[in-house]
């Protein structure tokens, strides 16, 4: 089997939920780091082979997403695109799904990653309105609540999974709060540094009587502190620990990258920014959704000789603070890393708490925000996974193809 290798790994800057994007269409700002990603590499179009897609909100924004992407972003109506649905994982996915069609030759480039408007999403009536309703009421559904953040099999907010998680681990507010506030830090002294402007592609937004480029994080939150955090209520549960300011954000974005098969590496004159070693994915209770990345982790080093301790950086997606601390209470105890350790190398620039999180796009998200961070610090290997509604987990390893 062929080395898989990227080539290229761009991203929008993150949306607040009716935000700076909440007006764009999410096939146009997904095509537009798809053309980034086209003019950097010099890949002519139709040399793709495929675009892949990973996308939850997809009702009312017309037919195939990833299809719209492809075609808007200049590649010809010959190459194939489809779209990726693994909830919070579907931006993954897509990359891992592009990576197994590398390796076996059935493809030798191939971009893949998410696109995500969560400010787009609509509202659903239910599908008897059709048999006619003559002399009654009935409700209507919020798409993102129904389809993207409630457990279909509990019913439950996946607010209350973490509250489980808390529960079950005695993970408590304070805990909770303090990585809240390490997460907005650590974004805000990264996009004051200027760590972000390799990976973003600027995104025109136009207004009635002009127009302006987003190209920065508008989520993370300068106001933070550990006495405002505090005044905050329980957002799911009553007694609960979980609150807005330790969760992850409601969110618009897109992250791509290319993929190239080693033979298309060298035949196109391709500099290689990552060797993808491996992947992997596991399951866990569904009313424990967030800690699916701990078997996604082992499944994917079970394909290595690699051992955890070995790696310098790690993106672990924040979907929550006790769903986080959770992830990191149980790898640090099947892995024989500590506490200390994960703090180090975990979510550098920030996690999803301060970034944001719009779940088709975050699980390549973060891919493409380690990718860079290896790049810049000169780091060797790498992980990123996170947790997926339903109970699942998937998880990549990196290795810088530019450190011997």
């Amino acid at each position: 089997m062929e080395k898989v290798y990227i080539v290229s790994a761009k991203r929008t800057a993150v949306g607040k939920f009716l935000g700076s994007l909440s007006t764009v269409p999410v096939a146009e700002f997904g095509a537009t780091v798809v053309e980034a990603i086209l003019s950097e590499t010099k890949v002519r179009a139709s040399e793709i082979d495929e675009v892949i897609v990973g996308n939850v909100l997809m009702a009312g924004q017309f037919q195939g997403v990833a299809r719209q992407i492809s075609v808007k972003a200049g590649i010809p109506y010959e190459v194939p695109a489809y779209g990726v649905n693994m909830i919070c994982g579907s931006g993954m996915k897509a990359i891992m799904n592009a990576f197994d069609s590398i390796r076996v030759g059935d493809a030798k480039i191939i971009i893949a990653g998410g696109a995500e408007s969560m400010s787009g999403a609509g509202f659903i009536i239910p599908p008897t309105i059709r048999n006619g309703t003559k002399m009654a009421d009935f409700n209507v559904k919020d798409h993102m609540i129904t389809d993207a953040l409630t457990d279909a099999f509990s019913g439950l907010h996946m607010g209350i999974t973490a509250e489980n998680i808390a529960k079950d681990l005695d993970i408590g507010r304070e805990e909770q709060d303090i990585l809240s506030i390490q997460s907005q830090e650590r974004a805000i002294a990264a996009i004051d540094g200027g760590k972000f402007k390799t990976e973003i592609v600027p995104v025109e937004v136009k207004y009635k009587k002009f127009s302006k480029m987003f190209d920065q994080d508008e989520y993370p939150n300068r106001e933070t502190s550990s006495e405002k955090l505090s005044y905050l209520r329980p957002a799911f549960q009553n007694p609960g620990t979980v609150t807005a300011g330790n969760s992850s954000g409601i969110n618009d974005g897109a992250a791509f990258v290319m993929l190239a098969s080693e033979s298309a590496v060298k035949k196109y004159k391709l500099k290689p920014l990552m060797e993808i070693v491996a992947t992997g994915q596991g399951g866990v209770n569904p009313a424990k959704m967030g800690l699916g990345p701990v078997p996604a982790i082992k499944n994917a080093l079970s394909k290595t000789n690699l051992k955890l301790k070995e790696f310098e950086l790690l993106e672990l997606n924040e979907a929550f603070a006790a769903q986080a601390l959770g992830i990191r209470q149980l790898i640090c105890q099947q892995h024989n890393v500590t506490p200390e350790w994960v703090h180090e190398r975990c979510n550098v620039n920030g996690g999803a708490i301060a970034l944001g999180h719009p779940v088709g796009a975050s699980g390549a998200r973060i891919v493409v925000t380690l990718i860079h961070e290896m790049l810049r610090s000169k780091k060797s290997l790498g992980l990123a996974s996170l947790c997926i509604g339903g109970g699942m987990g998937t998880a990549i390893i990196l290795k810088n193809t530019n450190i011997k």
